[in-house]
């Protein structure tokens, strides 16, 4: 048994002449809950596509539980279960006729797939809601089915590309609280997202990826330590935040300013002694200062200290 769930090398693929993934590598270890985390546009999705099979690498290669996606795809296939950022399910059936359709497609039947499609509606919630056309489900409630549908064959490793997307709430928490519940189970899950916060809460390690490329590769605390104790300072201010940050770069004890979201994001060094200093900046330039919020170093932090721009850019 490898002691990898996941191998990544050297993994590229391009679109003509755009690089979506340029030569990345990592794993994912047997148990472990791994997320790529980065913006829209990172390449996240092409990762997923290529290592569930569904697109071809142009060069490098992905192996899940040993097996080469390229040279073994077949049995990579077995090994996992995928859920699409899109919802992969028939409108016009209800939530076990689709489960029952997708386990035939995994070659279940009789007593063994009408178990499965049982335990795995009530995993995600929905054995009340089972016989309901999918078409009257909320987006979570759809996004649940779609994860039940890639777990009925029972496989060794999920991933998952970006299923809380767009949903309400109580959705999004039932979702993740699902995937730690599969983790505890053994399972071992590929997640990606552009959400700290569910990368903070779910990950045993992250990967950070952007423009095509990993960044940075670790466990919250090992990425938060590549930054050192620099702290994040985000201030409203009146007048051209472009202006601002252009000012304030030139601070002492400041190591990048930039704007997100009509806010300007300042990293530093001792927050406590720095802030002073923009004020009186502020002032001598003639623009306010609105708020000011101090934000103890995180992935937010460690993404804006290495790319120059805020994660949700």
């Amino acid at each position: 048994m490898p002691d990898n769930a996941i191998e990544v090398r050297d993994l590229t693929k391009a679109y003509r002449e755009v690089v979506a993934v340029g030569s990345i590598s990592f794993e994912v270890r047997r148990g472990e809950v791994f997320s790529l985390l980065g913006p829209n546009g990172a390449g996240k999705s092409t990762a997923i596509s290529v290592i569930s099979g569904l697109l071809q690498p142009d060069s490098g290669d992905a192996r899940v539980m040993g097996h080469s996606v390229t040279k073994e795809s077949m049995a990579a296939r077995r090994c996992m279960g995928v859920v699409p950022q899109e919802v992969a399910l028939y409108n016009d059936m209800s939530a076990r006729e689709n489960l029952v359709f997708w386990g035939r497609m995994y070659g279940l039947s009789g007593r063994n797939l009408e178990r499965r499609v049982d335990e795995m509606l009530k995993a995600v919630g929905l054995t009340d809601r089972q016989k309901g056309r999918v078409a009257t489900y909320s987006g979570g409630m759809k996004r649940r089915v779609n994860i039940a549908a890639a777990l009925l064959h029972t496989p060794q490793v999920v991933i998952m590309d970006e299923p809380t997307v767009g949903i309400d709430p109580q959705s999004r928490r039932h979702i993740l609280d699902y995937v730690k519940e599969l983790n505890r189970q053994g399972m071992s899950v590929l997640y990606t997202t552009h959400y700290m916060e569910e990368a903070e809460e779910l990950s045993n390690r992250i990967a950070i990826m952007d423009k095509g490329k990993v960044i940075a590769c670790g466990t919250r605390d090992e990425l938060v330590r590549l930054v050192g104790e620099q702290a994040r300072v985000d201030l409203a201010v009146t007048g051209e935040p472009e202006e601002a940050a252009e000012a304030w770069r030139k601070v002492a004890g400041v190591s990048r300013a930039t704007v997100e979201q009509g806010r300007v994001a300042v990293l530093a060094g001792d927050s406590n002694a720095v802030v002073p200093r923009l004020f009186e900046r502020a002032a001598q330039l003639g623009f306010r200062i609105g708020s000011v919020e101090i934000r103890e170093p995180n992935l937010e932090t460690v993404f804006l200290a290495l790319t120059g721009r805020a994660l949700r850019d």
